[in-house]
């Protein structure tokens, strides 16, 4: 059953140096208090793994805690490159990054497969596509019923996946809803997790057709970090702050302006620090 924690506890608990980690979040709900946490504690030569790594992973490649990275598309979403990746693929710097690069199709499949416990994913896909020539783990296979030729990736099946998630109850089942990504495929696929939600509540009370409960026996730890998600949104509870994506173009084209802000902002501030975005006033765990 899941142990409701302080962030810093889970993070202590959860993930080691060198694990694999997925941060998983699509536009909505990215766990950027758990990232800055990962940060601050020192995790080291991580492998990272994201459909859309943004800024979030732009920071932690910066300051040198990710030794590769499997995503299916990189950059600052509506602005342009992610600067800190692309120092440390083109000149090393701050270490030399390891990358693997899948479309969006090979890598939510990847994540079912490894959400069920199989050792590959099957699809129709990298028809025409350049991929396969430059990524081994991109193979195919044959259909044993129709001789169809399909592609086929690894599972994907991470140490720990962090996801930001709305609610919790006080036993740790949690809910998320709106654009949920593969959030909830990340955390059945890995071996530990870590959820940091907006608020503990007493019940649940899924409200949309699309809501999506992860029991409790499905998920390691959860953490109440209201504003946990920002600068990205929390559906009903804070809106996308755009302005901040803008600002990071020109905050990480420099290396000392990157560190400067890294110290400022993540090395010498605290989870609660998020709570100034959160848009509800937050319940208290017991």
């Amino acid at each position: 059953m899941a142990k409701i924690l302080s962030l810093s506890q889970a993070v202590a608990e959860n993930v080691r140096d060198g694990d694999t980690v997925a941060m998983e979040g699509f536009t909505h709900l990215i766990p950027y208090a758990a990232g800055h946490e990962v940060i601050r504690q020192g995790k080291k030569d991580l492998y990272l793994i994201r459909m859309t790594p943004d800024i979030l992973y732009d920071q932690l490649i910066g300051v040198g805690a990710a030794r590769g990275m499997k995503f299916s598309w990189g950059g600052n979403p509506g602005v342009g490159s992610l600067h800190r990746f692309r120092d440390a693929v083109e000149n090393q710097w701050p270490r030399p990054l390891e990358i693997e690069e899948h479309s969006h199709a090979a890598m939510a499949n990847a994540y079912e497969a490894g959400a069920a416990n199989l050792p590959f994913a099957m699809l129709r896909g990298y028809i025409g596509a350049d991929l396969p020539k430059v990524n081994p783990n991109i193979k195919s296979v044959t259909c044993p019923f129709t001789g169809e030729v399909l592609a086929a990736v690894p599972a994907i099946r991470p140490d720990v996946s962090i996801i930001h998630a709305l609610r919790a109850d006080r036993k740790g089942n949690v809910l998320l809803e709106g654009i949920v990504g593969v959030q909830k495929e990340a955390v059945l696929a890995a071996k530990r997790s870590i959820v940091t939600v907006e608020e503990i509540v007493d019940e649940l009370k899924p409200s949309s057709p699309n809501s999506v409960v992860l029991p409790t026996w499905a998920v390691t730890a959860v953490a109440i970090v209201p504003g946990g998600a920002f600068p990205s949104y929390a559906q009903g509870y804070y809106k996308r702050s755009n302005a901040f994506y803008i600002a990071w173009d020109e905050i990480a084209r420099d290396r000392d302006s990157f560190l400067a802000w890294i110290d400022q902002h993540v090395m010498k501030a605290d989870p609660e620090d998020f709570a100034k975005y959160a848009g509800k006033t937050p319940a208290k765990s017991a």
